[in-house]
């Protein structure tokens, strides 16, 4: 079995240019994108995006239990919106280019072939997103915290991710003679043969970097309430445009530009606006990102039971002071009657001695 180039392996070719030879050199592209266990295929796409949510979620976990959250939220979450976002990246990618499915001679069915390629970040982040609030709606999260420490990661997972467009052969720029030149060696879907930017290689490198700036704007203003979400997302966009721009793959036009170049515009746009009135309306970080992860609803279940444990000693004391005035009351009565019937029998030998006198006189 052949094995698979490194993308660091650099060689040296001869290439002609308007009769002159210059040399250069390039960034090797596989010679196939899957190898096969037996029967069991282990593609290189499917690969990059499964390391991709693992580096998401990793990292997404340290940041929220910094941020005062439990262990093993963020997994739980990523369970709902991993799926969501594989299904948005693709129906994204497949309404954009449905040509490729839905055409003359195209079979409908590859639209299902996800491991072939063709995940389109936007609807990813949007589809997704609605499968992270339902699983913080379960838990009772705010979304916005989440998506907070989540961003950076998910940043990374799109470094990561790229390199699956790598092994594909594919979303590459144009021609160029730079020495880090991709060279793609694939005929496959119209593919010419060549010498091209790496554009998978740019937006990979430009990924890492967001992640970084986020991570360290996060530590320097405290941010909160979605704003560290929403600086990934406009810094993404950038990259996005300036990368977008260098394409040569197939796209539709809007006024003269890619309509990946709209959206990243569009979303820029979104984004700064969200982070501005965020910043006005809602200042600072949350203090509680998950109920009950700092103890606070612990202590208030404690103290509600010292409430009610002090209650019923209170009323015990209550029920046994009554009981106590009661005896009282019952002693008081009986000396009473005793009081009472001794000044009876007083007040009655008192008549019968002045009753006896007068009779002993006559």
């Amino acid at each position: 079995m052949e094995p698979l180039p490194g993308a660091a392996h650099i060689r040296r070719v001869r290439q002609g240019s308007v009769g002159a030879a210059m040399e250069i050199a390039y960034i090797p592209s596989p010679s196939r994108g899957v190898l096969h266990l037996g029967p069991i295929p282990l593609r290189g796409y499917a690969f990059c995006i499964i390391i991709g949510v693992f580096v998401a979620v990793w990292l997404g976990n340290k940041r929220w239990l910094a941020r005062g959250g439990r262990p093993g939220t963020v997994a739980d979450i990523a369970v709902w919106a991993v799926p969501f976002g594989l299904v948005g990246g693709r129906l994204y990618h497949v309404i954009t280019d449905y040509e490729l499915y839905f055409s003359e001679g195209r079979d409908w069915v590859d639209a299902f072939k996800i491991w072939e390629g063709g995940l389109g970040i936007w609807g990813a982040i949007a589809v997704g997103g609605l499968g992270a609030w339902i699983g913080c709606r379960r838990r009772g999260i705010p979304l916005p915290a989440w998506a907070d420490a989540l961003a950076p990661g998910i940043a990374l997972a799109q470094a990561c991710g790229r390199w699956g467009n790598w092994f594909n052969q594919e979303l590459y720029g144009r021609e160029t003679t730079l020495p880090w030149a991709l060279h793609i060696t694939s005929t496959t879907d119209g593919r010419v043969p060549g010498y091209y930017h790496p554009t998978f290689l740019y937006e990979s490198l430009w990924c890492v970097g967001v992640a970084l700036l986020v991570i360290w704007a996060d530590r320097r203003f405290t941010l909160g309430h979605g704003r560290a979400f929403a600086l990934y997302v406009a810094t993404y966009c950038v990259g996005r445009f300036w990368i977008e721009y260098l394409r040569v793959d197939d796209a539709h036009h809007i006024l003269g530009m890619r309509l990946n170049n709209w959206t990243a515009i569009f979303v820029f746009i979104l984004a700064v606006i969200y982070f501005v009135l965020s910043a006005k309306k809602r200042p600072g970080r949350e203090e509680v990102v998950e109920p009950g992860a700092d103890g606070s609803d612990g202590s208030a279940e404690d103290g509600a039971e010292g409430d009610d444990s002090d209650k019923d000693v209170s009323d015990k004391g209550d029920g046994e002071s009554a009981e106590v005035k009661a005896d009282t009351d019952t002693d008081t009565d009986i000396h009473m009657d005793i009081d009472g019937k001794a000044d009876s029998g007083a007040e009655d030998k008192t008549e019968d001695k002045a009753e006896a006198e007068p009779t002993k006189k006559s």
